[in-house]
């Protein structure tokens, strides 16, 4: 007898045009994702572009998160309204500074001794991964990371979930932390994620502890490397492609716009700076 079909997937979060105005207006900053929250096929969308603008006119701080390598959010830490991006899951950031020759400071959650201890036993890791796993391969932004390595598996080689599966297992085996993004598979030595380098950035940048005023701060995001804000931001809003991982979620953002990508950060933006242009 052929079993019946399984139900739909719930989705478990609110529309974003149902949050209140008046917690917005309370909102201090925010914190955002970057691949497919603020890009399409890795560039920024006009859209959220000018509603980073927007944000930095109104005074608002807004801080990416993302396992993106160092090297590849360098030009994007000098160009574009951001206070800074912390890149390889909260392992390094990188903060606009015009006294440098670069333009910028970079900051190390882990010091050098051990950044370098852990580089031989990631590109053992990698290795493996590659051997074993037929099809992996590097993800084209590999040279710039530091402190990870990445997997590609969307966003110019494609692997089936049964091989994501098998990559993150491969490296939960060698005692890294693995996570899954809209486009890699992340790995890397130490407890440090998202929500660690959040809390870090902000100490650093503002001397101010995030999980003492969550409740003022947003976080976006689009994909299930993003659970660890969405289960600790009150104010934790997914854009709208967030529902292709909805099987694969275990903590929904208590919100979800009805745009995509960034267009539906723009959402977000422009609801805060309503609610706090009502204030004013």
């Amino acid at each position: 007898m052929t079993p019946p079909p399984s139900p739909p997937t719930r989705l478990t979060a609110e529309a974003w045009a149902q949050c209140p105005p008046e917690r917005l207006s309370r909102v201090r900053g925010l914190f955002t994702d970057i691949d497919d929250t603020l890009t399409r096929d890795g560039a920024i969308e006009p859209a959220a572009l000018g509603a980073l603008s927007r944000l930095r006119h109104a005074g608002l701080p807004v801080i990416a998160v993302t396992g993106r390598p160092m090297g590849w959010s360098q030009p994007f830490a000098r160009e574009w309204p951001l206070l800074a991006i912390v890149a390889e899951n909260g392992s390094v950031a990188l903060q606009p500074d015009a006294a440098t020759a670069a333009g910028l400071s970079t900051l190390f959650f882990q010091d050098e001794a051990l950044r370098l201890h852990n580089q031989a036993r990631l590109q053992a890791v990698a290795r493996q991964i590659l051997a074993e796993v037929p099809g992996a391969t590097l993800a084209q932004d590999s040279p710039g990371r530091v402190t990870d390595i990445a997997i590609d598996h969307s966003e110019f080689a494609h692997l089936p979930p049964a091989d994501i599966e098998r990559v993150v297992a491969l490296m939960q085996q060698a005692g890294m932390t693995a996570t899954v993004s809209s486009i890699h598979i992340n790995g890397w030595f130490g407890d440090h994620n998202k929500w660690t380098g959040a809390q870090w950035i902000l100490r650093k940048t503002l001397q101010r502890e995030l999980s003492e005023e969550l409740d003022h701060w947003v976080y976006v995001g689009d994909s299930t490397n993003d659970q660890p804000m969405f289960e600790r931001f009150a104010l934790s809003v997914g854009v709208a492609n967030l529902q292709r991982f909805a099987d694969q979620l275990v903590h929904w953002p208590r919100y979800i716009t009805r745009s995509e990508r960034g267009e539906g950060f723009a959402e977000v933006a422009d609801a805060v700076l309503l609610a706090q242009s009502a204030v004013r």
